[in-house]
């Protein structure tokens, strides 16, 4: 396997431990640069991103999470909100010309709202893995109250929170022990 592969898809881990090192614009920018690219079902493109460097920023989210996420927030140089825009669709004639697919969700909310989250988590996942490919580490967590992010960065837009994720330089120990994972054969099947 290729070492950089390697270095991408199986060494990492959930990371929990940061230097102090700052995380440039640039290599935000450069972050979404890649993120922008990840396949997305009529390339609707939900994908929302609040990064959250200043330790005013970090204190409005600080009431919304969990005990047990708070220090790691505090101490991760970016604490990143991955949202969702849950009325992408308004967007979608300028992003997929083939079809007028607006209209399969301007007047379905529950069909709007899965596909937002759906496609998003498609395209974290693609952040997760430039996070990776340019030297970062991530640490991705559930653990907050959604209502109150989606209240305090994004009241009254049709913007939502997903998940929230650290982000940084780590160093070790970075996280817990790698964990088990399932084989081939307990998972999946080839029909």
């Amino acid at each position: 396997m290729n070492k950089e592969i390697k270095r991408i898809f199986i060494d990492t881990v959930t990371t929990y431990n940061y230097t102090d090192k700052d995380v440039d614009d640039s290599v935000i920018h450069e972050l979404y640069e890649l993120t922008k690219w990840s396949a997305t079902s009529f390339n609707c493109s939900p994908l929302r991103l609040v990064f959250l460097k200043s330790k005013k920023a970090k204190d409005r989210i600080d009431p919304y999470l969990m005990d047990s996420n708070k220090i790691s927030v505090k101490n991760a140089p970016i604490c990143v909100i991955i949202g969702m825009d849950t009325k992408f669709f308004v967007d979608l004639p300028r992003n997929f010309k083939a079809v007028d697919a607006k209209v399969f969700f301007e007047n379905n909310d529950e069909l709007a709202y899965t596909t937002a989250l759906r496609n998003s988590s498609l395209q974290a996942g693609y952040f997760l893995k430039a996070v990776n490919a340019l030297g970062l580490d991530a640490g991705p967590m559930s653990g907050f109250d959604n209502k109150g992010v989606d209240n305090e960065f994004f009241k009254d837009t049709s913007l939502r929170s997903n998940f929230l994720c650290t982000l940084g330089y780590g160093i070790e120990p970075k996280g817990h022990p790698r964990g088990a994972r399932y084989e081939f054969a307990e998972v999946a099947n080839i029909i």
